[in-house]
């Protein structure tokens, strides 16, 4: 399928060197709309949104921030968030820059870990962008909505 001139733009800005070193899209042959599509399927097929699984890992992400580079328990999660120097614009042209800092969560019922960033959280919920396959901070809908506790609404997905 072809991409529309707003997504080319931000696939070019999602390639190594542009805005990061190792870029967004990692190995992922496809192209950013096809990784926007087969995500999008996978979190409807869960019986969620997007904006959903943003806001369960942006509460956590608050929480992580609040705690001043300690750890802090909320709910079954602990997290801990790193803060680098400096700030990024969101690579789809959104405006507003996010600062540099990385959660790192531990699901303390599975003991199973995640990470993402500040600007992920951003992505996730208002974009739909989990990164490409093979990215450092890629996410599978699947795995974070199940990581997180995020359940379909009753009738709904899978």
């Amino acid at each position: 399928m072809k991409q529309a001139p707003d997504l080319q733009q931000a696939q070019q800005r999602m390639a190594p060197g542009a805005l990061t070193m190792d870029g967004f899209l990692g190995t992922d042959p496809r192209s950013l709309i096809e990784i926007l599509q087969d995500d999008d399927g996978a979190v409807r097929r869960l019986g969620l949104t997007h904006a959903e699984i943003g806001a369960a890992m942006g509460v956590l992400t608050d929480r992580a921030i609040a705690a001043f580079g300690g750890t802090v328990e909320h709910g079954d999660h602990a997290v801990c968030a790193c803060e680098a120097m400096g700030q990024m614009p969101c690579p789809f042209g959104h405006p507003g820059l996010y600062h540099k800092t990385v959660v790192e969560a531990e699901n303390s019922v599975t003991g199973e870990t995640m990470m993402w960033s500040v600007l992920q959280v951003h992505m996730v919920a208002e974009h739909g962008f989990y990164e490409g396959k093979g990215a450092h901070f890629r996410l599978e809908p699947e795995a974070v909505a199940r990581f997180l506790g995020i359940f379909p609404r009753q009738g709904e997905g899978a």
